[in-house]
């Protein structure tokens, strides 16, 4: 059974600047995956390549064993893709936009799913709007909708929440959430990372083009973060001595709330004398379990557990 998306040694150079340098990951069929990065990763060049907007300069990438560039109507009619950008055409009404956009993909008879899209988004009471007239977070529900409008076995949503109300988001995730229940391999790029803690099976982060950590969630959660100790303090910073150990070093010699990496819940007495012995004032103690941002900020600071995890 071929890969969902199966992408081996890509890369992409934009004169000057290595957007992708050399990535390969395989993304099952019936997985929610999550692709992150900060921004200029190389996350959106890479769906540009997976959507045939743009061509590698080597290495290949297929969807559902369709190559996208030999095999391109086959790959396209696999995908669905949710753009960060908000594209409309501003001359017709939500209905005639998906309409069109059946059309595109050879299906004269789809009223019937286009409904229970409008439906399940809260779409329908807007169905014979005009596009220019919807608001941000409506244009964007559309956006989801035509990605959605020829039953794609695999979707792509880059972003699909930025700047968009939490009705929104849960009516997205609950549609989406179905769908990937129902077979869909649904793949998201996200600054959320709270979603894609919650939604994603696995998740590959990307940094300057290449994959710095690739595993389930609950791997990534487990093996790279473990407990921490937030300190909070009135006076003084935390000890140098702690710097390292600290999520975010840089920034550690200055902040008044930090987080520290435990072994064990029994290292927090002698972190608070150290504190003392140095002078600084602790007002605020927590105890928290690993969460992805946590993860986040480690990985991209090169405190990972090593390179790529497979």
């Amino acid at each position: 059974m071929p890969a969902a998306i199966r992408i081996t040694d890509v890369k992409k150079r934009y004169q000057s600047l290595q957007a992708l340098a050399g990535v390969s990951l395989d993304i099952e069929e019936g997985e929610f995956f999550g692709l992150l990065g900060p921004n200029g990763a190389g996350k959106t060049t890479l769906i540009s390549i997976i959507a045939g907007l743009t061509r590698a300069d080597s290495g290949s990438v297929a969807v559902l064993g369709h190559d996208v560039v030999n095999q391109f109507r086959e790959a396209r009619r696999a995908l669905g893709v949710v753009p960060q950008e908000l594209v409309f055409d501003p001359f017709f009404t939500v209905r005639e936009t998906l309409r069109n956009q059946s059309g595109y993909f050879g299906l004269s008879k789809n009223d019937a799913w286009i409904d229970e899209i409008l439906h399940e988004l809260d779409l329908t009471s807007k169905a014979e709007v005009n596009m220019r007239s919807l608001s941000g977070g409506m244009k964007r529900r559309v956006l989801v909708a035509q990605a959605l409008v020829h039953k794609p076995p695999v979707v792509v949503l880059d972003e699909p929440t930025a700047g968009v109300d939490v009705e929104l988001r849960q009516t997205l995730w609950k549609f989406i959430g179905r769908l990937n229940r129902d077979g869909q391999t649904i793949v998201l790029t996200t600054h959320y990372l709270e979603e894609a803690e919650q939604l994603c099976q696995r998740i590959a982060m990307l940094k300057a083009g290449e994959v710095v950590a690739l595993d389930t969630t609950r791997a990534l959660l487990k093996r790279v973060a473990g407990t921490q100790l937030v300190l909070g303090f009135s006076a003084g910073h935390v000890p140098r001595r702690l710097y390292a150990r600290c999520i975010d070093p840089e920034a550690a010699p200055h902040a008044k709330r930090v987080s520290i990496r435990l072994s064990s819940v029994a290292e927090v007495e002698p972190i608070l004398a150290l504190c003392r012995t140095e002078g600084a004032s602790v007002d605020q103690i927590e105890l928290l379990g690993a969460d992805l941002e946590d993860v986040f900020v480690q990985i991209m600071h090169g405190q990972g557990s090593g390179a790529a995890m497979q």
